[in-house]
């Protein structure tokens, strides 16, 4: 089959031949319908992690937000079968372990990243295998496209999870989102829908207005000084404030913009320039009593929750799809992310 195999950090990526993927006895094989194109795969195929043991092998299949058509089925899965349309998280557990059990599989102590690791080959590929099926996938509506369905991949699974379920968001608050990008603008969606007030923070023209088109309140250019211009626009400061970038003047920015009792919430992952370790004003935020917070994916098991959500016609991540591109143009499309010009999300379709 075809797959983007990460042959060596840094070098161009290229579609490949692979051998198919056996199909687990707890899990299926997915034909791959469409796959969102993620910041965290430019992160793997330039070898980021390293500080956190995080990098991904060379002969790794990169993609990790799919959607598709379960074509085989292991012995031992009981709730799906040849035909049913599924939704994949990345963060794939066990449905054994203490974490998985209380509801919180994307940090399952046993758990397998889809598209980062060997026992987790990813989803840029015609077919992809899907390890203890019956815990992880989830069945699609009828009526949500692959595509959309594969931009609830990563970036707005985090979002959402992060923005329901770590903050403790109330309607009318106030919610600055630094970066908009894939999650940031995902962020400004599902907060707005959440009934908070949204600011939205980027250099760049361009993705501020797609911020204001998916209903960011207002917005600002992201030089001078930012926490100052967003505490004088909230009346003291954001309620919760999301890094979706993952660099130090974003992280730091976010958590200077909070007022008393906020929530940071870091969602993006950082560059080799910072290495995993960012200087924050640890006192500061002892005074005003700061919390900081972290999104990785979303429990597998409030899948349905987000699912919901969106046939209720309260968010859309179709929004935020900005352009749809072949298998074949993926490594393109990845190497394009050195620019950070990319908007939006990009998803390849099969």
């Amino acid at each position: 089959m075809r797959a983007v195999v990460l042959e060596s950090h840094g070098a161009p990526l290229e579609l490949t031949e692979v051998p198919e993927p056996d199909c687990p006895d707890d899990g299926v094989i997915v034909a791959v319908e469409a796959c969102g194109i993620c910041r965290s795969d430019w992160h793997a195929w330039k070898g980021h992690g390293e500080w956190v043991d995080d990098v991904p092998p060379e002969g790794q299949i990169l993609g990790h937000e799919p959607a598709g058509r379960v074509i085989e089925a292991g012995e031992r899965v009981e709730t799906l079968s040849e035909g049913d349309r599924v939704a994949v998280p990345f963060s794939l557990g066990d449905g054994t372990c203490r974490r998985c059990r209380n509801g919180h599989g994307n940090v399952c102590e046993d758990g397998i990243a889809l598209g980062f690791e060997p026992a987790g080959q990813g989803a840029f590929a015609d077919r992809v295998a899907v390890p203890a099926a019956d815990y992880n996938l989830t069945e699609l509506p009828d009526d949500l496209e692959a595509t959309a369905a594969a931009a609830l991949g990563c970036r707005y699974m985090t979002a959402y999870h992060g923005l329901a379920h770590r903050a403790e968001l109330t309607p009318g608050d106030w919610v600055a989102v630094h970066g908009c990008g894939g999650v940031g603008l995902s962020a400004v969606q599902i907060a707005g829908a959440l009934g908070a007030r949204v600011i939205a923070v980027d250099i760049r023209e361009e993705a501020l207005e797609k911020a204001l088109e998916l209903g960011a309140h207002e917005t600002v250019a992201g030089d001078g000084n930012v926490p100052a211009r967003i505490r004088e626009r909230t009346d003291g400061g954001a309620a919760v404030s999301v890094d979706a970038l993952g660099i130090a003047e974003t992280c730091r920015n976010s958590v200077d913009c909070l007022g008393g009792l906020g929530q940071h919430l870091q969602m993006g992952l950082s560059t080799a320039a910072e290495r995993g370790e960012v200087s924050l004003p640890t006192d500061s935020m002892v005074g005003r009593e700061i919390d900081f917070l972290g999104s990785r994916g979303m429990p597998p098991t409030r899948y349905d929750e987000l699912l919901s959500f969106v046939a209720s016609g309260a968010i859309d991540p179709a929004q935020l799809v900005t352009r749809t591109v072949a298998l074949e143009a993926v490594p393109e499309r990845i190497e394009a992310m050195d620019e950070f010009t990319t908007t939006g999300i990009e998803v390849c379709e099969l």
